[in-house]
């Protein structure tokens, strides 16, 4: 079972791409706490399809605090002569959690319900 459910902070601004007709992609880098005595993060690629993706766009900014919960997509190809090899969570659903960049005014107006994304391709 591919299941993947992350809670951390936006570590980059939210980027919106068309990539064809009423098709939308929102990808961002997430920074996950690593529960160890050392601490530190890892930093994970999300992507949001579709409306999804617009409400990721127009909401969150860097330093927000959300819950993603999807599904992992591995991804290759060759560039300057060399295999090269990325792992990312395609989200299902992005829950806007407390915190983060925007102020307390804002954030009343953009409290999001969760939103149960259909089947993501891509």
């Amino acid at each position: 079972m591919n299941v993947v459910t992350l809670i951390g902070n936006l570590a980059t601004e939210v980027q919106l791409r068309e990539v064809g007709p009423d098709k939308k992609v929102a990808s961002f880098v997430l920074a996950v706490d690593r529960a160890s005595h050392d601490g530190g993060a890892d930093f994970v690629t999300v992507s949001a399809w579709d409306r999804q993706a617009e409400l990721c766009a127009e909401y969150l900014g860097k330093g927000r605090r959300i819950a993603v919960d999807g599904r992992l997509k591995s991804r290759s190809w060759e560039e300057e002569g060399k295999r090269r090899n990325a792992l990312e969570v395609v989200a299902r659903r992005v829950e806007f959690l407390g915190g983060g960049p925007r102020s307390e005014e804002e954030d009343a107006g953009a409290e999001v319900i969760p939103f149960e994304a259909p089947a993501a391709t891509g």
